[in-house]
Parts: C-alpha cells; structure tokens; sequence
C-alpha cells in the first residue's frame, strides 16, 4: 500500500478519539445503568404504575441506542484497523473507502459529548415570532422557518406544524413546530435568541436597506415524561377555525384550540390536528412544557433558562446577524463563529454554527 494512502495512522488517531469519548461519556456506567433498569423492568409489579413504567422504558431506550451507537463504532474502527495492518493491497480500497465514511460520523458523534443538559437528547418545540419591522420582519420569520425546515430535512429530523399565524400582506406573524429526532433540543438550543436581518427591502418602492427582527424560542418536548398538575379553574380555552395560507379559513367547525394558563399567562395554540380534541391534547402537552421549563427556573438557578431570556426582538438584543447586502456575512454574536455565504446558511447550513455554541456552553474556543 502507498504510504500517500495508508489510512493507518488516521485510524490509529480514530482509535484513540472514540476510546477517549467513550471514557468521558463514561459509557461503563451508563451500561450499568441500563443494566439495572433492564431488571427493573422484568420485577413483577413493574407495571403495576403504567406511568412511571413508560418513564423507565424512555430512559432504557434512550441508553441503549448511545451504548450501542458507540459500541458499534467502536468495532467498525477496530476491525478496520486490523484488516490496514495486514498490509493486503487487495482491501486497501475498501479499507480507504470505510476510512473516509467513519470521519464524518465521528465528527458527528463526538459532538455528544458537548451536550450537558438533561433534555439536550429530546424532542423540540420551536417557535418564530415576527419582530421590529413590520411586513419585511414578518418576511424575515417565513424565512427563518424555510431555514429551519430546510435544515431537518437535511438532518433527517421529522418536523409537524402546530400553529402558524399569516402576515397581512406577506410571510408571517409567528408559527410553532414540533420537532423529532435524537438531539434535535441540544442542537437547538443555539437558535434561542432574537435573529437579525439587514438586506434591501422587496417591500418598498425605493428598494432602501432595511433591517428586521424575529425572535426565535425554544423548549424540550418532553411528552409523557412529566408530571406538571393543571388545574381546569387555572385555564381559559378559546376556539377558533384553522387558517390556511393568507389567513384565509380552510375549515368550518373551529377545531383550532387557544389555551391561556391565567395564573403564568402562558399562551399556547395549537391548530395542526384533525379535531378539537386532538389539538386541546397537544396544546395541553406544549402548555406542560412552557410550565415545566418555568419550574425548572424555579428550583434550579444553576440551569440556563430553557428558553432564554424574554427580550423584545429588536435593535440590541440580537444573537446572530444575517446580512444579505452591501456584503454577505452570517455572524453569531455569542461565539463570534461566521459564515461569508449567507444564502448556504439561510438555506440549512447551520452546523458550525450549532458546533460552535456547543463548545462555547462549556466553555471550549469557538472555530
């Protein structure tokens, strides 16, 4: 084999990558853990409480797709390792070929090391609410949610529209989605913030520069894994008929449910399901959520707000910049991390930038 294309030493340096994660993310104990729930969950009674059984069987599933996830990768290195130190010039090309797919994957999966909070792993509810600026600012919030779609097809996310509210003349006024899949809250987590725009307006006559505001919030869909009681007195639920594109109705009966928490003044809606009963129980989960992660504010200061803090989607209060003219430049103002391509990022591109807040969270130099 030509040394030029020896993968051996880059293997080697794999080896020792994925022996080093699999120390810090002290995946011996999280065998043990899983071990343990594992004889938990044959006990007799264990599901004698269907609730607690379910929180137990989530957190058993969830230990038991990492364990396996870095076991997996752990052999696929080792074993091509092995087959490169025999020297077989017939395997080099399929050696080089597995070399070069297992790179991204660790890249990736080393990634999960930076993510410290409880719920980084779960589900996301994500919301984008048109700022300063009127209609271009209501343009501005259809353009981040095309971003943020763009980038869960991209990463093989499942994404679901809750609720959506239509600007007047163009784009939208806000809109809030579910969104599925491992590590979907701790990779957006970078998100929360207020995002601005500066690029020459399509909205007016004189085509001037203008810059717009939206703010983006942030939550863990953490269904069926707490307990938050609601109490009926504490809630008023209003009813109103599902829009389509425009605002224009697209149904008769009003199956669109609007529930407001009166003791937080918490507001959730929820118009994407079928029936109104179907919509009230999703509001009711999203409503959980948004009351859990107040708690969670509550008792445990050392925790980041879930949700950021509440700031008004104007001049000042911007996370990240998106500027489309006189020049091109995506910069998050937290970790200083940049992108000289903002259609790319506009259109998905936002891994080194969800990279870069994840190392600046604990504390790493940013890229």
């Amino acid at each position: 084999m030509d040394n030029n294309n020896n993968p051996t030493p880059l293997l080697k340096s794999m080896q020792a990558q994925v022996n080093d994660l699999i120390q810090r993310l002290n995946l011996d104990r999280k065998t043990a853990d899983a071990d343990a729930l594992e004889q938990r969950s044959m006990q007799p009674d264990f599901w004698s409480n269907p609730a607690e059984a379910q929180k137990v069987m989530q957190q058993l599933s969830g230990l038991k797709a990492q364990i396996e996830r870095w076991k997996a990768l752990e052999s696929r290195v080792n074993d091509t390792l092995e087959l490169a130190e025999l020297n077989d010039e017939s395997l080099a090309a399929d050696i080089i070929k597995e070399t070069e797919a297992m790179v991204p994957l660790l890249d990736k999966m080393s990634l999960e090391v930076l993510f410290s909070d409880e719920h980084d792993r779960a589900n996301a509810l994500l919301s984008i609410h048109a700022g300063a600026g009127g209609t271009d600012a209501q343009d501005w919030a259809q353009m981040l949610e095309r971003m943020y779609l763009r980038w869960v097809g991209a990463n093989g996310y499942k994404v679901e529209i809750l609720d959506r509210s239509d600007g007047e003349e163009a784009g939208l006024k806000s809109v809030t989605m579910s969104i599925k899949g491992d590590y979907a809250y701790g990779y957006l987590r970078s998100e929360q913030g207020v995002h601005r725009l500066v690029r020459l307006s399509p909205f007016n006559s004189s085509g001037s520069r203008e810059t717009s505001f939206a703010k983006v919030e942030l939550w863990p869909d953490i269904e069926g894994t707490i307990d938050i009681d609601v109490q009926e007195k504490d809630l008023r639920i209003d009813t109103y008929r599902s829009s389509g594109a425009g605002g224009q109705n697209v149904q008769k009966n009003e199956t669109a449910i609007r529930i407001t928490h009166l003791p937080t003044g918490l507001v959730v809606s929820c118009q994407n399901e079928r029936s109104q009963m179907q919509n009230r129980e999703r509001a009711m989960q999203v409503l959980k959520s948004r009351l859990y992660e107040l708690e969670r504010k509550k008792h445990d200061a050392e925790i980041s707000a879930l949700k950021g803090e509440n700031v008004d989607a104007g001049w000042g209060n911007q996370i990240r910049s998106y500027v489309l003219h006189p020049y091109q430049l995506v910069k998050d103002h937290r970790t200083n991390h940049e992108m000289g391509n903002s259609m790319a990022v506009l259109n998905g591109e936002l891994s080194s930038f969800m990279e870069a807040f994840l190392r600046y969270r604990i504390g790493e130099t940013s890229a």
